[in-house]
């Protein structure tokens, strides 16, 4: 099956990007029948990544699984933003006298919702002595963010299945929560409706349930001076900010055009 017949073939599935999801297609399959099969799933409607088994996030390659959720491109915002609040952390302990400085003390990093732990597998490819620690409900998501995080990955709801060590200890909670409202569900592309769970898309009724609760969690996890940062749509900030400030935490949003993307990020 040559180029052109696998675009042809993705083109009249109504792929938009036809010509770049042939030539992936054409560099992932190690036979021909394999590429075939592949063509035909895309065709059907399954996620690109979820047919290549890959989705690219923060120039790493993260697998993905058919049936979990795909980790966007808008989220490196996130991981952005983690890394610039890492810069801001305070300086090393000054040089002992011998001249060199003692090692930099392990940053906690939570994933909450993890997914296929896209998150937290960055930051750990990101930050130098990072423990990361990953969560999500949903077993095919953990058994995938299993193969992705080089830490330690859970099965829970939020921050039941967190050892007990971990409080008032993170630095970074990272979260990035479902937040589609109930009602507008049937709006979202067909590939997510029919092939992501449900449970990582559905925020409840105006799409911040999850995120309240994760915000009211988050002040018996954060070190202080800690920060939870999660992803929301623009116009969802005002209720979102309030969440945090709920909780105590001070607030910041940070937004990208380029992305498509908005963090609400509270600092304990």
């Amino acid at each position: 099956m040559d180029e052109p017949l696998v675009v042809a073939r993705l083109r009249t599935a109504g792929c938009v990007f036809a010509e770049d999801e042939a030539r992936l297609l054409i560099a992932t399959a190690r036979t021909a029948d394999e590429l075939s099969a592949m063509v035909e799933r895309r065709a059907a409607g399954l996620p690109l990544e979820q047919v290549l088994g890959w989705a690219e996030f923060c120039g790493l390659r993260i697998a993905v699984d058919p049936g979990v959720f795909v980790p966007r491109r808008r989220t490196e915002l996130l991981v952005q933003r983690a890394l610039l609040i890492r810069g801001d952390d305070p300086p090393q302990t000054p040089p002992a006298p011998g001249g060199t400085h003692p090692p930099r003390p392990l940053l906690i990093v939570v994933d909450l919702c993890c997914g296929a732990g896209a998150i937290g597998a960055a930051l750990a490819a990101a930050v130098d002595r990072a423990e990361v620690h990953a969560v999500d409900i949903d077993p095919a998501a953990v058994a995938c963010a299993r193969r992705n995080v080089p830490g330690h990955v859970y099965q829970g709801d939020l921050y039941q299945p967190l050892p007990a060590r971990l409080r008032r200890q993170v630095r970074i909670l990272a979260a990035n929560v479902p937040y589609v409202p109930t009602g507008e569900i049937g709006f979202l592309p067909p590939e997510a409706r029919a092939h992501e769970p449900l449970v990582a898309l559905d925020g409840g009724l105006d799409g911040l349930d999850v995120l309240r609760r994760v915000a009211a969690g988050a002040p018996d996890w954060l070190a202080p001076g800690g920060h939870l940062l999660i992803e929301t749509s623009e116009r969802q900030v005002p209720v979102a900010a309030a969440a945090f400030t709920a909780s105590g935490l001070a607030v910041q949003v940070a937004t990208s055009d380029d992305l498509n993307a908005t963090v609400v990020i509270g600092t304990r």
